[in-house]
């Protein structure tokens, strides 16, 4: 495997990190999470003028045809910044989706307004029960005519706040827990019968608990074929998984950088406490455990798109392990280390540590994982 990034991958790299830089410091991102949205959409007019919102949509339909490894380039940036615009929702799983399972009508109509940043996206999938079971699905969908009513609740949708239209999964056949018998559904979010509650999350990004009641929608709203949703999921919630772990690994090179110059600058006992033989080998682990986190993240970005299900998910699974393992190892040696600021609301520190913890929890902690890829062998 080949872990160098191609020229343009490079460019890319230099675009984004620039305009975290320029655009997204701590002190700015307090004020865009203070404000009515949560997240900035000029900022995301900015990721749609760079062609950032584009990257993983194909050019037909008005992206860059980018590749996941393309995206995790991405990912990294903003994990470094602590980006909490709906990124991964929109562009990783909602268009992700359709890119995947949508018909031409469908991709044709919304693609393009994703890729210029004027449409937002959320997959609506998970339930009050489901857990981190993707099977598990108790939300109807009655046959009405040529329509069908949706019947059901949606727990936890990331982005489901700012999101213009709804992929939701529900039941056409089957019991709450068969793979078979789940379809996927497009939904406004003004759909009578649409009850959207918002709310934030430990980490400053959003989501939302939806409630259809008898939400109408018509056969042109179907994505994918009927009853053959699961697979199309099982997919785009791995490729999200990836994202994650790369976006994971930008966070937990921030935090390190951060605490090395607490080490560097805090003093104790007239001297630096980074000159204490304890605090390296702290701090050494937390490097060790970073590079064992990107070599795995990029392993995941590598088959996320890998055509065999089953090695696809293998990888994915090894890597959100690994990034479960690391995120927690850094994430407390680092507030160990700084002592009480290290948890404060006014220093980046915990705000990291925040976030690793809610990507470890997004889609399956470590232990899920762990027991997923021993299943799998």
């Amino acid at each position: 495997m080949d872990f160098t990034l191609s020229e343009t991958q490079r460019m890319l790299a230099e675009t984004t990190d620039r305009l975290m830089r320029e655009r997204y410091g701590f002190e700015e991102r307090k004020k865009i999470l203070a404000g009515p949205d949560g997240f900035s959409r000029a900022l995301w007019a900015t990721f749609a003028e760079l062609g950032v919102t584009g990257l993983g949509i194909d050019e037909e339909y008005g992206g860059l045809n980018g590749t996941m490894g393309d995206l995790a380039v991405v990912a990294e940036a903003f994990g470094r910044a602590l980006v909490v615009e709906p990124y991964m929702p929109t562009i990783v799983l909602g268009a992700g989706t359709l890119s995947l399972a949508g018909s031409d009508a469908q991709r044709t109509e919304l693609l393009p307004q994703v890729a210029a940043g004027d449409l937002f996206l959320a997959l609506a999938h998970g339930e009050p029960k489901s857990r981190y079971t993707l099977c598990h699905v108790d939300t109807r969908a009655e046959p009405d005519g040529a329509d069908h009513l949706l019947t059901g609740a949606k727990a936890v949708v990331l982005g489901g706040d700012a999101a213009d239209q709804f992929l939701v999964s529900a039941r056409t056949a089957g019991t709450a827990t068969d793979p078979h018998g789940i379809s996927l559904f497009l939904v406004p979010k003004n759909a009578p019968g649409l009850t959207i509650r918002a709310y934030p999350n430990i980490d400053g990004t959003r989501a939302a608990d939806l409630r259809l009641d008898r939400v109408r929608v018509p056969a042109s709203a179907r994505i994918g074929e009927p009853g053959q949703a699961l697979p199309i999921v099982a997919h785009a919630v791995d490729r999200a998984i990836a994202y994650l772990c790369a976006e994971a690994v930008g966070a937990m090179q921030a935090l390190n950088a951060l605490t090395l110059d607490y080490l560097k600058t805090r003093t104790q006992f007239g001297v630096p406490i980074g000159s204490f033989q304890v605090l390296q080998h702290r701090m050494v682990d937390m490097e060790v455990a970073l590079e064992q986190a990107r070599s795995m993240a990029i392993l995941a970005a590598d088959r996320a798109d890998d055509p065999h299900p089953h090695e696809r998910s293998r990888a994915v699974s090894a890597a959100k392990v690994q990034i479960g393992r690391s995120g927690r190892l850094i994430g407390q040696s680092a507030v160990q280390m700084h002592g009480g600021i290290g948890i404060t609301e006014e220093y980046a520190g915990g705000h990291y540590f925040k976030r690793l913890t809610l990507i470890d929890r997004t889609f399956g902690d470590a232990d899920h994982h762990l027991a997923r890829f021993a299943a799998a062998n």
